[in-house]
């Protein structure tokens, strides 16, 4: 059983930057693809970023060059750099984890990019 915790959502204006921590609890923290999903209100869940057991990474086209993920594999943590913060980019912002037919998510944390 894994256990995931997201916290750094905020208030943030456009433009600004906000670091997002997912914090896992288990064992076997490397096996697991990790990524970030967000979902808006009324909206589908989507893909925001992920990274591999391997560090490879992926990020939406809508993200690419703002964000970055990364994985701290010691602390069980993955994290979610956002720059240059959108009102479009606002959302509960969710942390996943995956291997084989497991499939974990966190509670969420939300985002929101205003003036």
């Amino acid at each position: 059983q894994v256990q995931l915790v997201e916290s750094g959502g905020g208030l943030v204006q456009p433009g600004g930057s906000l670091r997002l921590s997912c914090a896992a609890s288990g064992s076997f923290f490397s096996r697991y693809a990790m990524g970030w999903y967000r979902q808006a209100p009324g909206k589908q869940r989507e893909l925001v970023a992920d990274i591999t057991s391997g560090g490879n990474t992926n990020y939406a086209d809508s993200v690419k060059g703002r964000f970055t993920i990364s994985r701290d594999n010691a602390k069980k943590t993955v994290y979610l750099q956002m720059n240059s913060l959108k009102p479009e980019d606002t959302a509960v912002y969710y942390c996943n984890a995956r291997w084989t037919a497991f499939d974990y998510w966190g509670q969420g944390t939300q985002v929101t990019v205003s003036s």
